[in-house]
């Protein structure tokens, strides 16, 4: 579709828009050409870029004019932007206007690249055009400045150009983008008219489907976000689509977003996409899925520049086929992209990234929106996109947003590019280590946690970046490597600057208790066990942002309570909704029982392992079939399945192991078929806990031998402090008990899947019949407190309740 900053908001849907476009997008659209190239050549930030261009302009005489808006049509078409400098030809004392378009760049200007170059020059040219326009002149100089903001030294490319010229290349940009903008703005009428008669796939909603639509819809409508629990089987993934889809046109919205944590959460959100698409024939919707880029790479080990790879050399020159060939392609899944890309010889990872301009739904990780340079974020911001963004599953976006804000350096690593480091970059680094061992000086413990980063390490490690930046830079041997060519000689020290470079950016202000400083000692150990990182708690203050930029975002998974602990630990806005769908199921399905008289502590556990074992026989022998059992570590899974084994050798048995490959984990769920009989063993949080669907007889019942809390250890503890401070209280409860407990849940969430399955499930600890811990299960449970060794043989006929406080 047409980039939606590019087509004016009153005429957005129509058959003939009027269309507007700024200057940049204009030439990027029509001016790449060449080769990609992503060599490692660590460019200006957004504010040194900002501080580059001010310190350009502030050098030029009184007369020199910064920031000079500019606007000119051609043919319905409004190409806006603003010169970076401009100087009449009456103050210039040549006698010719000039303008001025600044660059900033670091290290060496013969390494700029050249599709690069020519985007530079094209823009430069457009304004050159635009003034000779606004002030009827029959020439102009055009000036490319380039600025090392590492010296302030200049380098500029000047040429004189003749009006009709520069015409003429305005010209040729806009007739290509004209072309290309009408079709996708006819994309857009169709696309607006189609969806506002889209019907849902299905012949009616299933029960709780209907509300959570409805809720999605409102959320849009009223540019509010949307945190939502929903259980298993009511069909989230449509329920949460087709709103947004049916309310395109009424809502103006430009991109949906469906956004996951794992590949196979793609792969539902492209059936339910498919599905919708089959049930209102000829919606020419567009939809693009982005992998990460070494599932997608051809050519795997190679640089991506043209040099090194094939579908690298030339990659702009042929885009433009490749683009038409794409956007012809309404499903863009990885496959698809894979076959428009070898057909037209360039790389399927950059085509997908091009084709999101021109895509209507985009499914992709969380990473693409949510991470510190998250791609899909920038453009959002950059091209003023209105998009409505769907985060599925999204209790597991609280670990991932904590590792999208954290770093880390460890003491091997330092050493490793000390030691490779050239000689005028060696100081730097090994002042990082020396500031480090100097914080360690006033350290007691073997960990510390503190509010902020100590004073003289975070000075190092910001001239080592920039020390490092320049070297990179200028440096012959780094236009040999790019960022996923880690076979250079130079790798650790490549990777050594970019985790320096994280930490930077993560310290620049203040910690502010969302996240704190870490260092570890490694003791007698090596080395290399001494780290120091900064550890983010609470994601809040950088996802608000993202949330911001959205017209809604809606938040939902069958684990997400209790809301307020993740609406404060995410960041979601304070007028965002709040929806909780019943549950389907019938609490006949599930008997649920906790074993209060047993304990999975770590210090009861050799007492406890016996009567545990006994008991997951006693309830298999009284109900042949599939069962599994959660326990809260690789270490325990092995003691309890050894005990189990030994005192019931007749029962088929399987285990989980740690680092298990695809094809072992779908081995390991394969055995959980229809009529089979054996108990499978996996740690609570792991690969079998969630996304595992084994309904009817393939599962009928759970055992889970913890309450999934956290290690109570130093870590933790940091965690706690700060998160009491933060939101009042002591921080158990969101530092240990409610991530715990979603763990549970979903788990248990494995053994009732339609409303047509029974099945049991044990809470085999009794923490569980604590009243703070039983308010946070499930309503639809009836849960019976037990005495459990009347259930440890298979004569026993029942237990015995035992009372409880409420």
């Amino acid at each position: 579709m047409a980039d939606p900053s590019l087509i004016d908001a009153t005429t957005r849907i129509g058959p003939s828009p009027a269309l507007r476009v700024s200057v940049r997008a204009l030439c990027e659209f029509g001016a790449k050409a060449g080769d990609l190239d992503f060599r490692f050549a660590p460019a200006p930030t957004a504010q040194e870029g900002i501080a580059g261009h001010q310190w350009v302009q502030g050098r030029r005489g009184p007369a020199y004019r910064s920031e000079v808006s500019v606007a000119v049509g051609f043919e319905g078409l409004l190409v806006r932007g603003r010169a970076d400098g401009f100087e009449a030809a009456e103050d210039t004392g040549t006698g010719r206007a000039r303008v001025e378009e600044i660059k900033t760049f670091r290290g060496d200007f013969d390494a700029i690249r050249h599709n690069h170059r020519a985007l530079h020059l094209a823009q430069a040219r457009t304004y050159g055009w635009m003034l000779c326009e606004r002030h009827d002149l029959a020439e102009i100089d055009v000036a490319l400045v380039y600025l090392d903001i590492a010296t302030n030294e200049e380098t500029v490319v000047e040429a004189r150009c003749r009006r009709d010229d520069l015409r003429a290349d305005f010209e040729s940009l806009c007739r290509r983008f004209v072309h290309w903008a009408l079709q996708e703005g006819r994309h857009r009428g169709d696309l607006a008219r189609a969806l506002e008669g889209l019907a849902f796939p299905h012949a009616g909603f299933r029960s709780g489907q209907r509300e959570l639509a409805e809720s999605v819809y409102r959320a849009a409508t009223s540019r509010r976000c949307l945190i939502a629990q929903a259980p298993t089987g009511i069909g989230k993934t449509v329920a949460t689509i087709f709103p947004l889809l049916r309310g395109w046109a009424s809502q103006k919205t430009d991109k949906l977003f469906f956004l996951t944590a794992k590949t196979s959460g793609r792969g539902v959100a492209l059936e339910a996409l498919d599905l919708l698409a089959r049930t209102a024939s000829g919606v020419p919707l567009r939809v693009v899925e982005l992998a990460a880029r070494e599932k997608v790479c051809e050519y795997p080990g190679r640089a991506c520049n043209g040099e090194a790879c094939p579908l690298a050399r030339g990659f702009y020159d042929r885009l433009p086929a490749a683009r038409d060939q794409a956007v012809a392609t309404p499903r863009l899944t990885v496959p698809a992209t894979r076959d428009v890309a070898c057909s037209h010889a360039v790389c399927p990872y950059f085509l997908a990234q091009e084709m999101v301009r021109w895509a209507d739904v985009v499914v992709a990780d969380y990473n693409y929106y949510f991470d510190t340079s998250a791609f899909l974020f920038a453009l959002t911001r950059q091209e003023d996109w209105r998009v409505a963004v769907l985060v599925d599953e999204a209790h597991n976006l609280l670990d991932r947003a904590r590792g999208m804000y954290s770093a880390e350096l460890r003491a091997g690593d330092v050493e490793a590019a000390r030691r490779l480091a050239p000689a005028h970059v060696r100081p730097a680094v090994a002042r990082v280590r020396r500031e480090w061992r100097a914080s360690q000086q006033a350290q007691v413990t073997d960990h510390a946690a503190l509010d902020e980063v100590p004073e003289g390490l975070r000075d190092a490690l910001r001239d080592v970046v920039a020390v490092l930046a320049d070297h990179f830079a200028a440096s012959a041997s780094a236009s040999a490597g790019t960022l996923p060519d880690v076979a250079t000689a130079q790798a650790p020290l490549q990777r050594f600057f970019f985790d320096a470079l994280q930490f930077t950016r993560l310290c620049a202000g203040s910690l502010a208790g969302h996240s704190v400083f870490e260092s570890v000692r490694g003791g007698e150990g090596p080395r290399e066990a001494d780290a120091i990182a900064i550890r983010n708690l609470v994601p809040a203050p950088f996802l608000q942002r993202r949330f911001a930029a959205s017209m809604t975002t809606v938040c939902f998974s069958g684990t997400i309570a209790p809301f307020a602990f993740y609406r404060d630990m995410l960041g979601l806005p304070g007028d965002a909704g709040e929806l909780e769908v019943a549950s389907p199921f019938r609490t006949a399905q599930l008997e649920v029982r906790i074993a209060a008289d047993l304990s999975t502590r770590f210090r009861d556990r050799a007492r406890s392992m016996g009567r545990l074992v006994d008991l997951v026989a006693a309830q298999f022998e009284r109900r042949p079939g599939n069962y599994l059992v959660f326990l809260s570590s690789f270490e325990f899974l092995a003691a309890a399945h050894a005990r189990f084994a030994r005192r019931h050798p007749a029962i088929a048995t399987w285990t989980q192991s740690s680092a298990m490959r695809e094809a072992e984990r779908d081995a390991f769920v394969a055995r959980f078929r229809p009529g089979g009989r054996g108990v499978g063993f996996a740690v609570l949080g792991g690969a079998f806990g969630e996304g595992v669907d084994l309904p009817g007889e393939r599962l009928i019942g759970v055992f889970i031998a913890s309450l999934g809390l956290p290690q109570h250890d130093a870590r933790n503890e940091a965690m706690r402090e700060r998160i009491a401070t933060r939101f009042g209280g002591d921080g158990h409860a969101y530092t240990y008990l409610y991530p715990g407990l979603r763990k549970v849940v979903q788990a248990a969430g494995r053994v009732i899947r339609t409303e047509d399955d029974t099945g049991v499930l044990w809470l085999l600890d009794d923490r569980f019949a604590r009243p703070e811990v039983r308010r946070l299960l499930p309503p639809w449970w009836h849960v019976e407190v037990v005495d459990a060794r009347l259930c440890e043989t298979e004569a026993a006929p029942a237990y015995r309740p035992l009372p409880v406080p409420p």
